[in-house]
């Protein structure tokens, strides 16, 4: 026997073993990712569930699902579909005849089953956006990450409002998504069919097809701009007033209008704006796209696609918003991949003032005041809009940094 051990003592370091295995047992420790985990999946989900099932359902008095609806239902029983008068406030049925041709199923069931199914089909395409945001960007779905994109997903103003609203901005994302995927794997013709659907729509993602067309990916612009076209043809004769669409609705489409609107044009009408204060700004924000594109596509196109991919779709996508007669709040999430950017090196986002941006056009607050109703109203009508503007703005500084930076060693050409 040891001389240090008695017989029925315990063994030198014995109690300091046990006290370890105590406080291994009253204190586990856990990796910080899967704490996040823990806390944000059950969340995230009870998020999900408000957004949908109450908020969706409940609905509001703006319903984008009910002209929809009884356009299909019209289209069904070979009726005029592009009747509407134009003149009131209310939502407005504007999608092309294809479109209406792929939403006519639909009109197949009872208005409040179609409500439901749509939301319910909306719901599960937004889960599955913020599941390959995450893949896409190189995260495990069973990373923190995950739970993460779900959560922020959820909380913006943008995916409430398209589940409350019942609008199409979910199957937006995800041809978003598909496209970027399937440009990435280089499978080019399937990569413009997910835009080429959206465009029978509507347009918004249309400008998205500079980029494939930039890199030398054309068949993607072949597919983007050729299935719009065969859905056309099929639709033309399937529908009773095609040319009204065209002759009228298209002429609508074009013209600003100064509520729910969100874009330079729309915001400054509804504040009162000088035309020629409108065009300036609107002529700014092009030209500083441009210069941004350019940057985008000399630097990083080759060393990293995927930013390349995403910041420029994003620029392209507040442009956009901003410039064209039309941009709502909830058109939003089409930034999502630009925000994912955030966990790459070399993102334009790693800074506080494109937060606060990203903020003002993808909130869920609230900002109108019964006790200073004048700077509430500011506040609210201005803040998707300035949002925009100020994402867009600090693109620009940043990359204009960098190429300054460059070109002070001799890295970049001059541009003038």
């Amino acid at each position: 026997m040891p001389q240090n051990q008695t017989a029925g003592s315990e063994p030198v370091g014995s109690e300091s073993r046990l006290e370890a295995v105590k406080n291994s047992i009253l204190f586990p420790t856990t990796d910080p990712g899967r704490i996040i985990s823990l806390i944000l999946w059950p969340v995230s989900l009870m998020m999900v569930f408000q957004r949908s099932l109450i908020l969706g359902v409940n609905g509001d008095r703006t319903n984008d699902f009910k002209p929809v609806y009884y356009a299909a239902l019209h289209f069904l029983r070979s009726q005029p579909v592009y009747t509407e008068d134009y003149s009131t406030v209310d939502p407005h049925y504007l999608y092309p005849p294809p479109g209406t041709m792929v939403l006519s199923p639909l009109a197949y069931l009872p208005y409040e089953d179609a409500r439901w199914i749509f939301i319910a089909a909306s719901t599960i395409c937004l889960v599955i956006c913020a599941l390959l945001l995450a893949k896409l960007f190189g995260f495990a779905l069973t990373s923190w990450v995950a739970p993460v994109v779900l959560f922020f997903a959820f909380s913006t103003e943008t995916v409430a409002h398209t589940l409350i609203f019942t609008n199409v901005n979910g199957f937006m994302l995800l041809a978003e998504l598909l496209f970027m995927m399937f440009l990435l794997k280089r499978w080019d013709w399937w990569a413009g069919v997910p835009i080429g659907i959206t465009i029978i729509i509507k347009p918004t993602l249309a400008p998205l097809l500079l980029l494939p067309l930039l890199n030398r990916q054309w068949k993607a612009v072949v597919t983007g701009l050729g299935v719009p076209l065969i859905l056309l043809a099929m639709s033309w004769p399937l529908s009773s007033d095609p040319k009204s669409y065209f002759t009228r609705t298209w002429k609508y489409v074009g013209e600003t209008r100064d509520y729910y609107n969100s874009s330079i044009s729309g915001n400054g009408q509804y504040f009162g704006v000088q035309s020629w204060l409108i065009w300036l700004l609107r002529i700014a924000a092009v030209l500083i796209t441009i210069f941004c594109l350019w940057f985008l596509y000399r630097e990083y196109r080759t060393t990293n696609e995927l930013l390349w991919l995403a910041t420029s779709s994003g620029v392209l996508m507040l442009t956009t918003f901003l410039v064209s007669s039309l941009g709502q709040g909830y058109y939003s999430m089409l930034l999502f991949p630009m925000v994912m950017t955030v966990f790459m090196k070399g993102s334009v986002l790693r800074n506080w003032p494109a937060w606060l941006g990203l903020y003002g056009c993808l909130t869920f607050d609230y900002y109108l005041s019964s006790r200073w109703q004048a700077m509430g109203r500011a506040l609210e009508y201005n803040k998707v809009t300035l949002g925009w503007s100020l994402v867009l703005m600090v693109t620009f500084c940043v990359l204009l940094f960098r190429y300054l930076d460059l070109r002070k060693e001799g890295q970049a050409p001059k541009l003038i």
